[in-house]
């Protein structure tokens, strides 16, 4: 495994950080303050071509490869986390699940559009009493014809209140354990929005309940095969935790950078705070975490690449990175002492937006009981 980078890649990377630098992260703390995703952000981002990087170019995309993709996704986690959450829900957990497991006709329909910006796509998984156990979800689809009948509602949704199209995840055969994922254009009628979410961190990503009540939208729009969506789900979702570890390790990325950069200026008893010990040591912590995080992802990117199942890959990354993502954000606060506990400093933020690390996308725990189911079967 050779995760060294291209000249053609080390060149994208160059450019993309510059476009970020100037075009995306100058809004990051607005986006925060005023808990609003800037459309804006997207639509350059589509310019630019980072939204095709990991799609066919017959729909639009560029047809990068996922070690591309994932170095692309690091660097604009790293300029703003709630821009990385809200284009990754609409391209990873969404647009991936159709192009992977879509009919043609639906992904000539729906790619193009979630690749040029023009819609934003969202993932319905988690209700009010079922989280991590998806298993428990209640939200029903019923065959009437050629339509499903949908109701039932769903919580904490990113882009939730935005989304011009979502896939949810229904019971489609209770007596079966049948479930099944079927796409929700945003205007369908019996489709209702919850009141937006307050949340701790990544403010300016969106996130509401939904509701459904006789929502009918055609057959046509069912993924994959009718009560079969569990196991696509579980493929997919181990596809979008890489992606997940991406943001983590971006969010890590910028408290490493903001950290440095306050350790280097501010000075204590006459020095650099940074030639103390004390100070010196969290930031080679900090370091030694980071790069093993990302080696951790471009392992995981690498062998799905190569066609490989990377379940267990993607939840080692996530997991590493996740928790090297809260520490990182806890120790840039602690360098910036009482300073950092304010929100003049982008630490501030950073920190708040860290600790979704280590729940979205399957909290913790869970990849914790991934990565010892696959460790127990293979033994």
């Amino acid at each position: 495994m050779d995760f060294s980078l291209t000249d053609e890649q080390q060149q994208y990377l160059k450019s993309l950080r510059e476009f970020l630098a100037a075009e995306i992260a100058p809004f990051a703390a607005e986006m925060d303050r005023a808990e609003t995703f800037r459309r804006e952000n997207l639509t350059a981002l589509a310019r630019f071509g980072y939204t095709g990087l990991n799609f066919p170019e017959r729909y639009g995309g560029t047809g990068a490869d996922l070690l591309t993709t994932s170095i692309a996704s690091i660097e604009l986690a790293r300029a703003c986390a709630a821009t990385a959450l809200t284009v990754g829900a609409s391209l990873a957990l969404c647009g991936y699940p159709i192009l992977k497991y879509g009919t043609e006709e639906q992904r000539r329909r729906y790619l193009p559009k979630l690749i040029s910006g023009e819609w934003i796509g969202a993932l319905a998984l988690t209700e009010p009493d079922a989280g991590s156990d998806l298993a428990s979800i209640k939200t029903r689809a019923t065959r009437d014809g050629d339509e499903f009948v949908i109701n039932g509602s769903k919580t904490y949704i990113t882009n939730g209140p935005i989304a011009d199209l979502i896939l949810v995840f229904v019971v489609t055969a209770q007596e079966k354990r049948g479930y099944s994922l079927i796409l929700v254009e945003g205007d369908a009628p019996g489709l209702a929005r919850g009141r937006k979410l307050e949340k701790m961190g990544v403010r300016g990503s969106p996130t509401s309940e939904l509701f459904f009540e006789d929502c009918r939208v055609s057959a046509s729009n069912l993924i994959g095969e009718e009560n079969k969506g569990f196991p696509v789900l579980m493929k997919c979702l181990a596809y979008d935790r890489i992606g997940m570890a991406c943001f983590c390790l971006g969010i890590a990325k910028a408290s490493l950078d903001e950290a440095l950069a306050f350790a280097t200026t501010r000075k204590a008893f006459g020095l650099p705070i940074m030639t103390f010990e004390e100070i010196s040591f969290k930031l080679a912590d900090m370091k030694a975490e980071l790069d093993t995080a990302e080696l951790l992802i471009l392992r995981a990117a690498w062998l799905h690449d190569q066609g490989e199942d990377v379940t267990t890959e993607a939840s080692i990354a996530k997991l590493y990175a996740s928790e090297a993502a809260k520490r990182a954000a806890d120790y840039a606060v602690q360098i910036h002492g009482g300073a950092g506990y304010f929100r003049d400093y982008r630490v501030e933020r950073l920190y708040r937006d860290a600790r979704l690390c280590e729940i979205g996308e399957g909290t913790s725990e869970i990849q914790r009981m991934i990565i010892a189911r696959s460790i127990l079967g293979k033994s």
